[in-house]
């Protein structure tokens, strides 16, 4: 018998998860880069690609990427983005900001990160970027230590050069 108060609309549940990551061995490498104020990756011994963060594996191929690491640099292109309007409890940054996706230059694959100083009617696809940094006696192994990205000034990189890492 259908309950003659009608169809429940919303429930809250507020829901809480408490975790411990353990980096494992590629992660840390990573971690440890940070520290220096480097960005490392790892190079795909079938076909070259350099992943950053690398998780210790090809993602294309499934293959070891050996633990010899490749710099990459801490400027790159912003390949795609987000404006993010709604706040949450959960995010260090207080909106409207945009979340994007930057390809280093040196690395295949992209990072997830902030933009800021720029305003957001001018963040576009191809915006040339560069890591900002927290004050060197501050870092610590945590990607904290880049407080954002920021427009480099330089022109915008054309979309042949980073199509493919979309």
């Amino acid at each position: 018998m259908a309950d003659e108060k009608g169809p429940v609309e919303i429930v809250q549940t507020p829901v809480e998860l408490d975790y411990t990551y353990t980096a494992g061995q590629a992660a840390t490498r990573f971690l440890k880069g940070v520290e220096q104020g480097k960005f490392l990756g790892q190079r795909c011994p079938v076909d070259g690609l350099v992943y950053v963060a690398s998780r210790g594996s090809s993602p294309k191929h499934g293959v070891p990427t050996g633990p010899d690491t490749v710099e990459v640099s801490d400027k790159g292109t912003l390949i795609s983005f987000s404006i993010v309007r709604i706040p949450s409890a959960n995010l260090s940054v207080e909106p409207p900001f945009a979340a994007i996706s930057v390809l280093l230059d040196g690395a295949d694959s992209h990072l997830m990160h902030v933009l800021d100083e720029c305003p957001l009617e001018e963040v576009r696809m191809g915006m040339r970027v560069e890591a900002v940094w927290l004050p060197k006696d501050q870092w610590t192994a945590s990607m904290q230590n880049v407080t954002h990205f920021r427009p480099t000034g330089e022109p915008d990189a054309p979309f042949d050069s980073y199509k493919d890492h979309l």
